[in-house]
C-alpha cells in the first residue's frame, strides 16, 4: 500500500515536470552521446511542425537532416561544425542561427547544450536549450546601423570631436581629429600631449587654466585660440566643452568639439579694421567740418574788427587827431567783438547736452549693453571681461546713447592697453551705490596711465592713430551729467577709470 502511493507520487511529478518542459517558452531538446535526437518538448515540435520528427534524408543521420532542413543554409555549416566538435571534444555547445518555422520564416534562435556523464565519465546524454532572440537581434542591427550612420556622420563633419569621463580619461576622440593630431589610436597620453602642442604657446597657458577650472567647477568651456594645422600655420580655432549629467546633476561624460574659425576671425579682423578707420575718417571729416564752420563764422566779426582797428589808428594818427571818427571805430571794433563772442557761445551751444533726452532709468542694463557690444573686439584681443554689478541700483537721470559712449571709450581704452600684457588679461567692470552717486569702475591690467594729470586734456593722446579727444569728450559727458570722471591705480597693477553720476534726492527717495 505504501510502495503504491509512492509510485502514484512519482508518477504525478514525473507528469508535472513533463508538462512543465512542454509549457516552458523555450525550445528543449536531448540528443544521444552520438548526437541521434531522442526528445524535443512541445514547445519545439510546434515551431519546427509535427512531422520533424520523423524526418529522414537519405544518406544522412537524423540529425543532419533536420539540421539541412531548419537551419538557414548560411548558418548550417556552422552550426553542425560547432555541434559535431562538442560530440567529439565534450565542451559545451553554445551558438546563434536562424531557424526555419513551420510557415518557412527563419527566426534567430540562441542555442546552449551540455553534456550529462554516467558514473564511469563517459558522456551518456545532451541535453539543450533554445530560445527565440529574433527581436533582439533585429534591435542589435537596427543599432549597429544607426551607430554606423552616426559614425560616418561624425567623421564627414567639418569638426574636431572627443569625449572624457568625469575623471578625465580619454573616451572618444573623432577619426579626423586623430589624423590631424597624427594619431593611429586614442590614447590619451599621446592625444593630452600632442593637442597641447599644437596650441599656441601665447595661448597655451590661459586653454589649460580655463579648461582646468571648467573640469572642476563643472561648468561649461567656451574660447578661441590659435591651432597649428597640417600645413604647420596657426589658425584661429574655437573650442566647446560641455558636460552630461545625469538625473541627480552628477557629471557622466563630457563632449567637446573645436571649430576651424580662421576665416571668421579674419573677417571679423577686417570688419573691425575697417570700422575703425571710418571712424577716425568721420571724426577727421566732422573735424575739418566743424573747424571750418567755426572759421567761417567767426571771420567775418574777427575782420571788422581788424578794419575797424586800423582806422581808428589812421583817425588817432592824423593831424589834429580826429577824436570823433576814432571813437565811432572804436565802438564799431566792440560791436564786432560782441558778435564774435555770440557766435562762440552759439557753437558751445552746439555741445551743451540738452536734459530733455535723458530719462530715469537704472545703470546695470546700459553696462551690459556696452559690455555685449565690446564682447567681440575682447575676445579677439583674448581679454575676459568680468562685470560685477550691485543689486537694486537707484534710478539716476541719464542720456542713455552718451552715458554708452563713455562706458564704450573707457572699455576699449582698457583692452588696447592690455594688448602688450602677457596671459593675465582680465578688465573687471564695476558698478555700485556710494552716498548720493552710483559709482562705475573700469579697470585694465596694462602698463597703467603715464601722465595722470594730462591724460583728460583734449588732443593729449599716448596713441600712435589717437585724436585725443576721446577722453575728454567723455569727462565732458560726464561732468555735464553732474558726475566726476578720474583715474587711478588699479591693484596689482593697470588703470582704473572711475566716473560718478548721481543719484537726485527725489528720485532716492523712492527707490
Amino acid at each position: 500500500m505504501i510502495v503504491s502511493r509512492s509510485v502514484k507520487a512519482l508518477r504525478k511529478r514525473e507528469r508535472a515536470l513533463a508538462e512543465l518542459v512542454d509549457r516552458v517558452p523555450s525550445h528543449i531538446w536531448r540528443l544521444t552521446a552520438d548526437g541521434e535526437p531522442i526528445f524535443f518538448n512541445e514547445q519545439m515540435i510546434d515551431y519546427l511542425g509535427r512531422d520533424i520528427a520523423d524526418l529522414r534524408l537519405p544518406g544522412m543521420s537524423r540529425l543532419d537532416a533536420m539540421i539541412e532542413m531548419a537551419i538557414h543554409p548560411d548558418d548550417a555549416a556552422g552550426f553542425r561544425g560547432a555541434l559535431h566538435h562538442c560530440f567529439a571534444t565534450g565542451e559545451s555547445f553554445s551558438t546563434r542561427y536562424r531557424l526555419r518555422r513551420y510557415d518557412g520564416v527563419y527566426r534567430w534562435m540562441s542555442s546552449r547544450a551540455d553534456s550529462i556523464h554516467d558514473r564511469h565519465g563517459r558522456i551518456s546524454q545532451w541535453y539543450g536549450l533554445c530560445h527565440d532572440i529574433d527581436d533582439q537581434v533585429h534591435a542589435e542591427e537596427a543599432l549597429q546601423r544607426s551607430e554606423r550612420h552616426l559614425q560616418r556622420l561624425i567623421d564627414a563633419l567639418p569638426v574636431h570631436i572627443c569625449s572624457w569621463t568625469p575623471a578625465g580619461e580619454l573616451s572618444y576622440v573623432s577619426r579626423r581629429y586623430m589624423q590631424e593630431l597624427g594619431l593611429s589610436k586614442a590614447n590619451f597620453e599621446e592625444f593630452a600631449r600632442a593637442a597641447q602642442e599644437l596650441v599656441h604657446p601665447e595661448d597655451s597657458p590661459e586653454v589649460q587654466r580655463r579648461a582646468a577650472h571648467c573640469i572642476r567647477a563643472g561648468e561649461p568651456f567656451t574660447m578661441r585660440y590659435r591651432r597649428r594645422g597640417p600645413n604647420g600655420m596657426f589658425h584661429w580655432t574655437e573650442g566647446r566643452f560641455e558636460p552630461l549629467r545625469d538625473r541627480n546633476g552628477a557629471i557622466v561624460e563630457w563632449y567637446g568639439l573645436s571649430i576651424d574659425v580662421e576665416d571668421q576671425v579674419r573677417v571679423q579682423e577686417a570688419l573691425s579694421l575697417a570700422q575703425q578707420n571710418f571712424a577716425r575718417a568721420s571724426q577727421a571729416a566732422s573735424l575739418a567740418e566743424l573747424s571750418a564752420s567755426i572759421a567761417h563764422e567767426i571771420s567775418q566779426p574777427l575782420a571788422a574788427v581788424i578794419s575797424s582797428s586800423d582806422v581808428s589808428l589812421r583817425w588817432l594818427s592824423a593831424e589834429p587827431p580826429n577824436i570823433e571818427r576814432a571813437q565811432k571805430a572804436v565802438e564799431r571794433i566792440s560791436a564786432s567783438a560782441h558778435s564774435a563772442v555770440e557766435v562762440v557761445g552759439r557753437i558751445r551751444a552746439l555741445f551743451k547736452r540738452s536734459e530733455a533726452s535723458r530719462d530715469y532709468a537704472a545703470l546695470d542694463s546700459v553696462v551690459r549693453e556696452a559690455r555685449d557690444l565690446m564682447a567681440e573686439e575682447a575676445m579677439r584681443r583674448r581679454v575676459r571681461m568680468d562685470i560685477e554689478l550691485e543689486r537694486d541700483l537707484p534710478p539716476i537721470a541719464f542720456d542713455r546713447v552718451q552715458v554708452q559712449q563713455v562706458l564704450i571709450n573707457l572699455i576699449r581704452n582698457g583692452l588696447e592697453a592690455m594688448d602688450s600684457a602677457g596671459d593675465d588679461r582680465v578688465l573687471h567692470i564695476r558698478a555700485r551705490r556710494a552716498t548720493d552717486t552710483v559709482q562705475i569702475e573700469i579697470s585694465d591690467r596694462g602698463p597703467g596711465v603715464e601722465f595722470p594729470d594730462r591724460i583728460f586734456e583734449p588732443f593729449f593722446t599716448t596713441k600712435g592713430q589717437g585724436m585725443g579727444m576721446g577722453l575728454a569728450i567723455s569727462r565732458s559727458i560726464v561732468e555735464s551729467h553732474g558726475g566726476r570722471l578720474s583715474v587711478e591705480q588699479a591693484d596689482p597693477h593697470g588703470a582704473k577709470f572711475v566716473f560718478t553720476l548721481p543719484v537726485e534726492v527725489e528720485q532716492a527717495a523712492h527707490a
